[in-house]
């Protein structure tokens, strides 16, 4: 069997790592407003941008 390459294996991982935090108990989880925005909308789209840095980061060329 061919084993999956590392980058690979880090953007499974990041995906498996990533869906918990974008699901409804944690989704759920921050209340209230902070400057007028609610602090969902700030979660959500701070994961989200932290999981597009990660994925960035994990797929950035290793020293070619």
């Amino acid at each position: 069997m061919k084993r999956a390459s590392p980058t690979r294996q880090r953007l499974a991982a990041l995906g498996l790592f990533g869906i918990p935090l974008l699901t409804y108990p944690l989704l759920s989880l921050p209340d209230g407003n902070l400057g007028g925005i609610p602090v969902t909308y700030l979660y959500l789209f701070g994961v989200w941008a932290g999981l597009i840095a990660l994925a960035a980061g994990a797929t950035e060329g290793r020293g070619k």
